[in-house]
């Protein structure tokens, strides 16, 4: 019962008393569930100490001493996560060039901030320390020096809510908004770290709130830092919303309403749902031509991103033709060596290395790796990523010792220059564990996808499609290696996982079904193998007739 009074030591001797007079532990316990704030507020019955107030009453007090600043961070406080608050999201948020296109809403949002330290078009952090110091003072927050974030505890967090003084669901909006202030759609390794601590912040100010609810730019945003998390649900959620709205109020042509309809057809690609991100890219491509005409940097970019889905959906053929056309017309207005033009090179080279052609593949991506190296540096993240495809192509030439060789330099260089937990270097880890794999290293292959693998669920989440794929290519690690009871247990749980995230026909979840199938062959459970291989041509079919 203690550690779910979480240790408070005035609430556990009043949850004593309570039962000493009242009632057995398990009665307080099932009591405690629905009845918490009647329970703490409670004052009929105290510990046997000199003290008299009640948990809330004594919070209370506290409260009522502090002023309106203090008061407003508390509130806000508890519609946030109880940990991990920092000084540096009202500071973004309040130095934020964005607009929000609702002049109310962001005059009530400068109104918040300017209570906690925006001072005209800067941040006072001498005025969020003494917020702070008021509510130290009264032992309503804590600091943690490791993280340099502030927390709360949480029975103070839960009491904290019964606070609110206006409509709690006009505090979540402006929460979320800060929140989406707090940052732009760039991403540098700090950036991904920065929106990885939002997540928690997000998820408790959205509890009850529906997308409709949130303001347009503060949702694109949001879902960012869903997407970047694997909560594709609520990415997608919040993107529709987006899109409706900017077609009710723009109309169906506005560029902010196609791009809008781009993002959400990228949600479509990543959740594996290949039709319907095919069908929306080709609205978006029609229109924008309609709109911008056919040479605009826009309707290629939209012409690329269906090029993408057919590809997706093996359609290699009339994939190739569209990226060729993209070429052809980026070279025309661009130049070759503008940097849409070579990322067209790349999208060509990608679709080349999926049909099997490995020469015709090779020699484009190499012709990338040497333009991206002249134009941007060696140091530079594209740069890297060129390379990191080209090994690639190199390891399933068969070419293993030139993929591990150039994959060790691109490790290296992101480790060097983005740091150990950037995304890209644990793509390019993960890439080069696959090599390993390729070698019959099984030990060395181990070694590095459990590294990559702890890293992509701390940095990205449990469910990031990243996240699951190195699940699945440690549990082919396992098999090769003969270590099939494991295999069958990590492969079993990233199956459950990848139904969850990505759903039954996404083709990853297929894969790694086929996958567990000659896992069980290896164990001579050929009946086992049988009907899930049945279960996977099955999910096929309806994939592809759907």
């Amino acid at each position: 019962m203690s550690q779910e009074l979480h240790c408070f030591a005035l609430a556990v001797a009043q949850a004593g008393a309570f039962i000493h007079c009242h009632s057995s532990l398990s009665e307080y316990r099932e009591l405690y569930q629905h009845e918490r704030d009647n329970l703490l507020r409670n004052e009929e019955t105290q510990g046997h100490d000199s003290y008299t107030l009640a948990v809330y009453s004594t919070w209370r007090l506290s409260y009522d001493k502090l002023d309106p600043s203090a008061r407003l961070l508390i509130q806000i406080c508890s519609l946030l996560h109880h940990e991990g608050v920092s000084e540096e999201m009202f500071k973004k948020a309040a130095l934020s060039q964005l607009d929000l296109e609702d002049s109310k809403l962001q005059n009530e949002v400068t109104k918040v901030l300017n209570q906690l330290g925006k001072q005209d078009s800067g941040w006072s952090s001498w005025t969020f320390q003494k917020v702070i110091m008021r509510l130290r003072a009264h032992s309503l927050i804590e600091y943690d020096h490791q993280n340099r974030t502030y927390s709360i505890h949480p029975l103070v967090h839960h009491w904290s809510g019964t606070t609110m003084e206006g409509n709690q669901q006009d505090m979540q909006k402006l929460i979320l908004t800060i929140i989406g202030l707090s940052f732009s759609l760039t991403f540098t390794n700090e950036d991904y770290k920065y929106r990885r601590t939002l997540l928690k912040h997000t998820t408790n100010s959205m509890d009850s709130l529906k997308p409709e609810d949130i303001n347009p730019l503060v949702g694109t945003h949001l879902a960012h830092i869903y997407g970047e998390s694997g909560r594709l649900k609520e990415m997608e959620a919040l993107e529709v919303m987006v899109m409706e709205k900017k077609k009710r109020v723009l109309g169906d042509h506005h560029p902010d309403t196609l791009k809008s309809m781009e993002y959400l057809a990228g949600t479509y690609l990543y959740q594996g749902r290949w039709s319907d991100a095919e069908a929306l890219y080709l609205v978006v491509f029609q229109k924008t031509k309609l709109v911008l005409g056919e040479d605009h940097h826009n309707t290629l970019t939209s012409m690329g991103n269906l090029a993408t889905a057919y590809r997706k959906r093996g359609r290699w053929n009339e994939a190739e033709t569209l990226q060729l056309a993209v070429l052809e017309k980026r070279k025309l207005v661009l130049g070759g060596d503008n940097l849409d033009t070579i990322t067209s090179m790349e999208c060509i080279a990608g679709t080349y290395w999926k049909q099997g052609r490995l020469k015709d593949a090779e020699a484009l991506q190499m012709e990338v790796v040497e333009k991206r190296t002249r134009i941007l540096g060696a140091d530079h993240p594209l740069t890297f990523t060129s390379m990191d495809n080209l090994a690639s192509i190199y390891r399933d030439q068969g070419r293993l010792d030139d993929a591990e060789a150039l994959g060790l330099v691109v490790l290296e260089k992101c480790k060097q220059l983005l740091g150990d937990d950037h995304p890209y270097t644990l793509r390019t880890m993960s890439n080069l564990a696959v090599t390993y794999w390729k070698q019959g290293r099984w030990n060395d292959a181990e070694v590095l996808q459990l590294a990559t693998m702890e890293k992509t669920k701390r940095v990205l989440g449990d469910d990031h499609e990243w996240t699951l794929e190195n699940m699945a290519n440690l549990a082919n690690t396992y098999r090769d290696h003969g270590r099939l009871k494991e295999a069958e247990a990590l492969g079993v749980e990233t199956i459950e996982q990848m139904k969850r995230v990505l759903g039954d026909c996404h083709h990853r979840t297929l894969t790694t079904m086929e996958e567990l199938a000659a896992t069980y062959k290896g164990l001579s459970r050929w009946n086992d193998a049988k009907a899930l291989e049945e279960v996977v041509e099955g999910n096929r079919k309806r994939h592809e007739d759907s």
